[in-house]
């Protein structure tokens, strides 16, 4: 008779081992595939954002950088373009970069999860290779559904699922050098080293604020900068950036003009106050609950043992023991520090800019990494913070699913994602095929081209912003065409109704514009040992040159729009009609000079002001371009004193 088989309890150890690797495995991959396919589905059912109109003319126009950001989101969109057509076609890459950065960030959470927890300071740590089986066995308790509840309750998140933007990139390369940075901490091998000099420069090539990271990384944990492969790594960043360097070296650094002075706008008290709530909603309230949590209750950035000094030959074989672990724990509390050092600094980083102008909510988006890692982390081993998080942050996924829900609606037309594709298609059955210049936006010319196909551009005014238009200066070949003019213009405009869609504009047979126009004055009557003095009632002479970089002429006494020399207070918003001698018709590449006067009137008040040169027109008072020797001057307004 043959006896039944018993299996030993290794072998049905093992058994159950792999069943369990197999449910953790198959739920993150079906919590993987279905945050894939419902952001696909988004994006392909939700219009098109305005930013992102603007970043896809990125990708028709690829180059090493541009204005406001660096070239990555145009690269993006570039190849997006070339697998897909419509909404696809500008955001395919951003979801399947949304769905690595999901996996990634899980990589990150479970790194060495042979632990029992990699902050529990109370348990041992083993970072060899031949704990791997150990270390799938016991990841295999970890729950992946809760990883996924807390990654995706960050409402941003969800959005920059679809969107967009070049956060996406920032929050995929940031990352995987988080990832590899974690490795380099527990082996500093060469490939670690070079693969963080790789993703240092994908950061930066995707957004700005990577620099920021980077500084945080390296404030957390100063012994990089003793570390010669963490050199050789920052200098092959320094390699692969050199193109956009060298772009930004030749465009005259308009990024960064841009980003650290032109931004700045006067403090108000509703941007200090506004930063926090804003941060709450697009972290989710609940979600950024359980961070503070972590970060103030469990202190994370603090080393928890006094005893990584400590060698074996310290004293007792206990002693030593846990000094032989502490030493083991070290990386991991390394690791840690800096994800508590990226968050805290992200968030007060920002909070402080808003004393310099208004902080977009979505800035400090790249945090949700170390955010979801420390709070999953922390879960696994503080039941108070797993019970809170099933009991308010799982719940609050309706309310993100209701967000997604009410973006496809006509109720998201208050967020720009719903009702503008009739809008441009309405301007385009009134302007044909001729291009359409916008006043002062860049997202409708960016919006129109989309929607439409045909060309388009922006009229900045002086009190605008600079643009990527600036750079490509689409207009300057339109001198002298046909061109639609949409917006309001004094004596020219008329009201258009397409529908239900109604707006202004008018058509300029022969378009000409002041944009591009550069300029050179000089003051030349002041007092010219400091600052020129002037009074009441006093004549302001200046010289001036005007030169045209047009492929056309541009002529001033065109009496459609009217063009004007002006002497402009910018600080004031005030402008003096000026006298001056009819200018002849500007050719191509020529320079006019001139001299004009204006009369110092009681709108100028009584101390020390900017002036510069403007021209003006019916549309618009527009900064020409400045020459490499023109700058604004500065005068003094004094009282006349009585005779």
């Amino acid at each position: 008779m043959r006896l039944p088989r018993c299996d030993s309890p290794t072998t049905n150890q093992t058994a159950m081992t792999k069943d369990k690797i197999f449910n953790w495995r198959f739920c993150l991959c079906c919590g993987l595939f279905i945050w894939f396919v419902v952001n696909l589905l988004q994006g392909v059912f939700t219009e098109i954002q305005e930013d992102e109109a603007y970043y896809a003319l990125y990708g028709e126009h690829l180059a090493w950088g541009y204005f406001d950001h660096p070239p990555m989101v145009g690269l993006m969109t570039f190849l997006s373009s070339h697998l897909f057509s419509g909404t696809l076609g500008v955001r395919f890459l951003t979801i399947v970069f949304s769905t690595l950065s999901l996996w990634v960030i899980w990589k990150i959470a479970t790194y060495n999860a042979n632990l029992s927890s990699p902050i529990d300071s109370r348990q041992p740590v083993s970072l060899h290779k031949n704990d791997m089986s150990e270390a799938n066995s016991k990841l295999s308790t970890l729950n992946s559904q809760l990883f996924l509840i807390i990654a995706c309750s960050v409402v941003m998140f969800n959005i920059y699922g679809f969107v967009t933007t070049p956060d996406a990139g920032l929050i995929l390369f940031s990352a995987l050098f988080l990832l590899v940075y974690q490795r380099y901490l527990s082996d500093n091998s060469w490939k670690n080293a070079l693969l963080m000099g790789l993703l240092m420069a994908l950061m930066v090539y995707s957004k700005y604020h990577a620099f920021l990271l980077l500084g945080l990384v390296v404030l957390s944990n100063l012994k990089l900068l003793k570390d010669g492969k963490f050199w050789v790594a920052c200098l092959v960043a320094l390699a692969l950036l050199m193109p956009h360097i060298l772009w930004q070296v030749n465009a005259d650094f308009p990024s960064f003009r841009y980003h650290l002075s032109q931004r700045s706008e006067p403090f108000r008290w509703s941007y200090f106050w506004e930063y926090l709530p804003n941060q709450l909603l697009i972290f989710n309230p609940f979600t950024f609950g359980a961070v503070v949590y972590v970060l103030f209750k469990h202190k994370p950035w603090i080393a928890s043992s006094c005893l990584l000094a400590m060698t074996p030959q310290d004293g007792c074989d206990v002693i030593a023991s846990e000094a032989k672990q502490s030493r083991e724990r070290a990386p991991q509390e390394v690791f840690e520090r800096g994800l508590c050092f990226v968050i805290i600094g992200f968030f007060f980083f920002f909070w402080l800019m808003a004393f310099r102008g208004h902080v977009e909510p979505h800035w400090t988006v790249v945090c949700m990494i170390p955010a979801v890692v420390l709070v999953y982390r922390r879960a696994m081993i503080d039941k108070k913070l797993t019970k809170y998080i099933k009991r308010f942050v799982l719940p609050s996924l309706i309310l993100v699913l209701a967000v997604r829900i009410l973006l496809l609606t006509p109720l998201a037309d208050r967020f720009g994602y719903h009702g503008k594709e009739k809008h441009y298609k309405a301007i385009e059955t009134v302007a044909g095929e001729s291009p359409v210049a916008f006043q002062g936006s860049f997202q409708q010319p960016a919006l129109y081209h989309y929607f439409t196909g045909n060309e388009s551009s922006t009229l900045r005014s002086f009190y605008d912003r600079k643009t990527q238009y600036d750079l490509w200066q689409f207009d300057k070949a339109w001198t002298g065409h046909s061109v639609f003019v949409c917006g309001p213009v004094i004596d020219l405009s008329s009201e258009f109704r397409v529908g239900d869609v109604t707006f202004e504009g008018y058509l300029a047979e022969q378009f000409q514009s002041a944009n591009r126009l550069q300029a050179d004055f000089r003051l030349t009557l002041g007092d010219d040992s400091g600052i020129p003095v002037f009074h009441h009632g006093d004549t302001l002479w200046m010289d001036f040159a005007i030169h045209n970089p047009y492929p056309a002429p541009i002529d001033f006494s065109q009496s459609t729009l009217d063009m004007s020399l002006r002497v402009l207070f910018p600080e004031l918003n005030v402008t003096l009609p000026c006298h001056y001698a009819p200018l002849p018709v500007l050719q191509p590449e020529d320079t006019c000079h001139g001299h004009l006067f204006a009369i110092v009137d009681t709108r100028i008040p009584v101390g020390q002001h900017v002036v510069t040169f403007a021209i003006g027109n019916r549309m618009a008072l527009f900064a020409p371009e400045r020459t490499a020797n023109a700058h604004d001057e500065r005068i003094k307004i004094a009282v006349r004193e009585k005779k």
